[in-house]
């Protein structure tokens, strides 16, 4: 295995690991839907079933998210296994945090049939490690096109 491959995997584990458990944490300690403040007025541990996407759009799709989210997982391994070599770090290292944060969510949607949703800042909607992952890497993967196509 190359360092590189060894270091996109390690991400993917970790991420999916603190993911999985702090999910599983907060499935054992919170009541659904009942907020428990850690920061009062700004930031609140609430559990939530999310049956949609990002923002609990297209809720109850579970076969769409599924599917799409498999699609997803095997193009960006694909991506990740051909273009490892030829890629920079930052656009390995943003497609490994989008393909863990939607592994975590997959996990949740097959043997929950919802995503597990519990950091509540109360100005945006209720998120997971999964859904930071994946937005991290996404804002990582732009920026890295960005910068790649004004360069050229």
């Amino acid at each position: 295995m190359s360092g590189k491959k060894g270091k996109e995997i390690g991400i993917i584990a970790g991420i999916l690991l603190v993911d999985q458990l702090t999910k599983f944490l907060a499935n054992k300690y919170l009541a659904l839907n009942q907020p428990v403040a850690v920061i009062k007025g700004f930031f609140y541990f609430t559990l939530v079933h999310n049956r949609g996407a990002a923002f609990g759009i297209l809720k109850n799709q579970l076969p769409i998210f599924i599917i799409t989210a498999l699609a997803a997982i095997i193009l960006i391994s694909i991506n990740l296994k051909n273009k490892q070599h030829k890629q920079p770090a930052v656009y390995n290292l943003s497609l490994s945090l989008i393909l863990a944060g939607g592994l975590g969510n997959l996990i949740d949607r097959i043997f929950f049939g919802h995503v597990i949703d519990f950091f509540d800042f109360r100005i945006w909607p209720v998120f997971n490690i999964a859904d930071s992952a994946i937005t991290i890497g996404a804002i990582l993967l732009g920026w890295n096109i960005c910068i790649r196509k004004s360069v050229k």
